[in-house]
Order: C-alpha cells, then sequence, then structure tokens
C-alpha cells in the first residue's frame, strides 16, 4: 500500500532556495516520491510513500523548517505509487493565477469546513464556482455549481472580468468556490475580494478534505475527482477512480473512449484526434514505444503512466 498527502499553506518564505535543498536531502531520506512546489508565497504538493511512518515524518519535517501552524493536508491511499520519483521546484507562484498582485497571505476569503458547505451551497443566493479547468469538472462536480471552461487557472481572472458582474452582485451575492484540494479556490478568493466582492467563501480543503468527511448519503458531490497523478480521478470513498488519461491531450478518458476508431493508447483520443497534427502523433508513438520497452523490462518509464 502507498500512503499519499496532498498538502499546501500559503505563508510568506523569504528564502525559497536553500528551504528546497533542505526538503529535497530529508525526503530523499525517507525515500518520499512527488511533487513539492516552494515559492516566496508558501508550499504546494503531493507525496507518496510505501510506509506511512516515513510520510508522517516528512510532514512532521516540513512543518518544522517551514513553521506552517496551518498545513492542510489531504491523505489518501493507492496500491501503485502514484509517483515515479520525488521533484522539488522553486516556482514564482505555487499556484499560477498569473497575477503576483494577488496574495493569499494578505487577504482572502472566508474558509467553510465540509459539514457546512453543504447548507452554504444550497442556498439560492450562493453562486457556485468550479475552479478547476474543464477537463476536471468534466468528470465530477457540485451540482448547480458554473464551470468557467478554462483550459488553465491563470485563465480564471479573464474569465472573472468577462461575467461583468455588478455592484449589486459583489455586495450581496454569495461567492462559494471550490478545487480539488483547496488552493486555487483559496487563491481566487483573494482575487475576488480584490475585486471587490464582499461574501466570498472557498471549501476548506477542497474536494479532497469534503469526499474525505463527508458520507455519501449526505454528499452533494456527482461523479469523479481528477487528481494530478497517475490515479487520474479518485471515487467518493477516495479509492482509485474508473478514468485513464490521453497522453496526447492530458484529458481524462472511459472504457467507452478506448473503444472509438480515434483512440490509440498513447497518442490520441476522441477528444483530440482531429487536433494534433500527424507530427505530435509521430512523437507520441514514438514516446509510448519507449514506455512499452520499459514495461517489459519491468521498468516505469519517466514519462505518463505505462498501463
Amino acid at each position: 500500500m502507498n500512503y499519499i498527502a496532498a498538502l499546501y499553506q500559503f505563508t510568506e518564505i523569504l528564502e525559497p532556495h536553500p528551504i528546497r535543498q533542505s526538503i529535497a536531502e530529508k525526503l530523499e531520506e525517507l525515500s518520499i516520491t512527488g511533487t513539492i512546489l516552494i515559492g516566496h508565497e508558501g508550499i504546494n504538493g503531493t507525496i507518496s510513500a510505501e510506509k506511512e511512518t516515513k510520510l508522517l515524518q516528512a510532514i512532521e519535517f516540513l512543518k518544522q523548517i517551514l513553521d506552517l501552524e496551518n498545513l492542510d493536508i489531504k491523505f489518501s491511499q493507492s496500491e501503485v505509487n502514484p509517483f515515479i520519483r520525488l521533484k522539488i521546484k522553486l516556482k514564482k507562484e505555487i499556484v499560477t493565477i498569473g497575477d503576483p498582485s494577488i496574495n493569499p497571505n494578505s487577504q482572502v476569503g472566508e474558509y467553510v469546513n465540509a459539514k457546512d458547505w453543504n447548507a452554504l451551497i444550497a442556498d439560492k443566493d450562493t453562486l457556485i464556482i468550479d475552479t478547476r479547468n474543464n477537463y476536471e469538472n468534466s468528470i465530477g462536480t457540485f451540482k448547480n455549481a458554473i464551470n468557467p471552461k478554462t483550459t488553465k487557472f491563470r485563465e480564471f481572472p479573464q474569465w472573472l472580468e468577462s461575467q461583468k458582474f455588478s455592484e449589486d452582485d459583489k455586495n450581496n451575492k454569495k461567492i462559494a468556490m471550490f478545487c480539488t484540494g483547496g488552493i486555487r479556490c483559496e487563491k481566487a478568493s483573494s482575487l475576488m475580494k480584490s475585486e471587490g466582492f464582499e461574501h466570498v467563501y472557498h471549501l476548506h480543503g477542497g474536494i479532497l478534505k469534503y469526499l474525505e468527511e463527508t458520507t455519501e448519503d449526505e454528499s452533494l458531490w456527482e461523479g469523479e475527482c481528477f487528481v494530478f497523478d497517475d490515479r487520474v480521478s479518485v471515487k467518493h470513498d477516495l479509492s482509485e477512480g474508473s478514468y485513464d488519461l490521453c497522453h496526447g491531450c492530458r484529458m481524462p478518458i472511459t472504457d467507452a473512449d478506448k473503444t472509438s476508431s480515434h483512440y490509440v493508447k498513447g497518442v490520441s483520443c476522441p477528444h483530440c484526434y482531429s487536433v494534433k497534427t500527424e507530427k505530435q502523433k509521430a512523437r507520441y508513438r514514438s514516446r509510448q514505444k519507449q514506455i512499452d520497452l520499459a514495461k517489459q523490462r519491468h521498468q516505469r518509464h519517466l514519462g505518463p503512466r505505462a498501463n
């Protein structure tokens, strides 16, 4: 069994470079895999270990070295390690909205815990906004949630501007936002506050914490939740979901999609077959060949999931 923790915290980090080195050394010592992003605005990542004790040691180290009193953590498990290696990257933004003036360390909306979320989004005066990308929304979301249909988070400010919200909306509407783990909706809430919205709320811990703490019979979540690792998606009980990933366009795909004549493993799917060039498809075929060869050698290729 592999033990997984998705974690983040917005907090001012003055010297991220030496912090990165210390974290890399300690987590390699603990045989941790996954990805961590570090920047002046905080830390964001998902890590995994084969032993739960090792994962907990890694989390305690992160808390101590960065003085993270409010580190947001979501735990899950997987039969197969969803990561191949450990990557620790320095970033200008730990979640990219494209505007450095948006700073959750100075201004942010109000956290809403999972137990209070249902009541908030059931209110007829609440606008529910999914701050994730369109391909994530396509496999699961909350009922009546607005889908901005973005392809990446940095498009969210443009979407917000295009909505032409009135001053009355900004003063009176309740805005409830959510994302996978809570980090994007927290940053989006900072944007909304800077734009003059008075009543801004975001789901604390995101969808993953909601699924962890809400029973299925009480849940208002519909579908599966996309995750950014080799599991692709998780079900309501946080077990590995039913979706695979098209490595041509990164869209989640079903078993039915794989029966299409436009599906070629590692190359294309019905979503992207007509928009990918022959040059791109040739490159993807070459990549898939290397993945298949690595699998024959009982190795994991450092590219997309090889199953």
